[in-house]
């Protein structure tokens, strides 16, 4: 009877350990191929420098790649949520992607936290999107500063081009808004798909209404195509990009047709060049100097930056969180939940974040600077 109870309770024991060092399991979705992969693949080499234990947990990391497709996408997070009992989702890559999996998280009660820009995945915070947040700089942030930039070099009236999707639908809606209040006359609205080859008709379009300016909403290498055939037809006015371009593949696609432009953009794409007294300096050198260690000089994208904001955010969440239940359970997903949406002035590589119930973003205006394109290179805009 002794050998038996000493037994049990050495079973219990080890049980109770095992329990009490339960690993996190992190689903991450990247669009790594098709037209977004500028932008996935970053975020995908980023996942390799995320943390590996955090509050004495083991963290793995399953990555899959939604291949730039909403279906993909979807099929991707009810596999990760059903097979491999991920804790969190980290993903997607773009914005209808984002937007697609939205359901699947809050069905399943499973935080998530997205790498795409457009304002609606996160507001308004309803009973769905209570389980979502996300990393990159609202539309409206963006379309602010580059209203103001617009109207400070004497712009009267814009020309609207962007994708055929949920990204250009959110910047149109968010930058015709901002651009209004501002006396700032939008005088074209066309679209195109990210894997169009020619949008002469868009820009001839365009160029019939004679703006001052013209705003392109796309994101990655498909968005040097308007501006490109812009450039090939003469056009002599301003060019804007969104932050969706943020990259060296966008450089290198839209080469000397793409000098001159000005973009609003993450402080950690210019990091080096902030003065000392900007608040996120530090944290966007800590990422750029981890990345380009890895990959090389040069290799920093403000997408991979999104990524590692993703991984900044579970890292900040995790510790409160593993004190109210453990890994693998509802309770945890939970209080994950919980306590990302409690975090308060958390650093990351392109901003400061404190979420609330009603911010599920929690960027302000220090996420934030312009930035224009000179030799091939970002250059900030003081």
């Amino acid at each position: 009877m002794k050998l038996r109870t000493s037994l049990m309770a050495a079973i219990g024991l080890a049980f109770s350990a095992a329990a009490a060092h339960a690993e996190i399991n992190v689903g991450v979705i990247v669009s790594a191929t098709g037209p977004a992969a500028s932008l996935g693949i970053p975020e995908k080499n980023t996942v390799a420098l995320m943390p590996t234990t955090i509050a004495g947990e083991k963290i793995n990391y399953i990555v899959l790649d939604d291949a730039s497709d909403t279906t993909s996408a979807v099929k991707n997070i009810r596999k990760l949520i059903s097979e491999d009992k991920v804790d969190v989702i980290l993903g997607s890559t773009i914005t209808p992607n984002s937007l697609a999996m939205i359901d699947v998280a809050a069905e399943s009660a499973t935080p998530m936290i997205s790498m795409a820009a457009s304002a609606r995945i996160v507001d308004p915070v309803d009973d769905k999107k209570r389980w979502v947040f996300k990393t990159p700089q609202n539309d409206a942030q963006m379309s602010t500063a580059i209203v103001e930039h617009m109207t400070n070099s004497g712009v009267k009236n814009v020309a609207f081009i962007g994708f055929s999707d949920a990204y250009g639908e959110g910047w149109y809606e968010q930058f015709s808004s901002v651009a209004e209040a501002r006396k700032l006359k939008v005088v074209a609205n066309e679209r195109f798909t990210r894997t169009d080859t020619s949008v002469t008709g868009q820009v001839l379009k365009v160029m019939a209404a004679r703006p001052d300016a013209v705003l392109i909403a796309g994101s990655g290498t498909p968005a040097a195509l308007p501006e490109k055939a812009l450039k090939e037809r003469g056009f002599t006015g301003k060019i804007y990009q969104t932050h969706g371009v943020a990259n060296n593949d966008f450089l290198r696609v839209c080469g000397k047709d793409c000098e001159g432009t000005f973009l609003p953009a993450g402080p950690v794409l210019v990091a080096d060049q902030l003065p000392d007294s900007n608040p996120v300096k530090k944290s966007a050198l800590e990422y750029i100097h981890k990345y380009e260690a890895a990959h090389g000089k040069g290799s920093v994208s403000t997408f991979g930056a999104h990524g590692w904001d993703s991984g900044v955010l579970l890292a900040a969440a995790v510790p409160s969180a593993l004190k109210k239940a453990k890994p693998g359970t509802k309770e945890f997903r939970a209080a994950l939940r919980d306590s990302l949406e409690g975090l308060r002035e958390v650093p990351g590589a392109h901003g400061i974040f404190s979420m609330t119930p009603t911010d599920h973003l929690g960027l302000d205006q220090r996420a934030r600077v312009m930035v224009q394109i000179q030799n091939g290179a970002w250059k900030l805009v003081k």
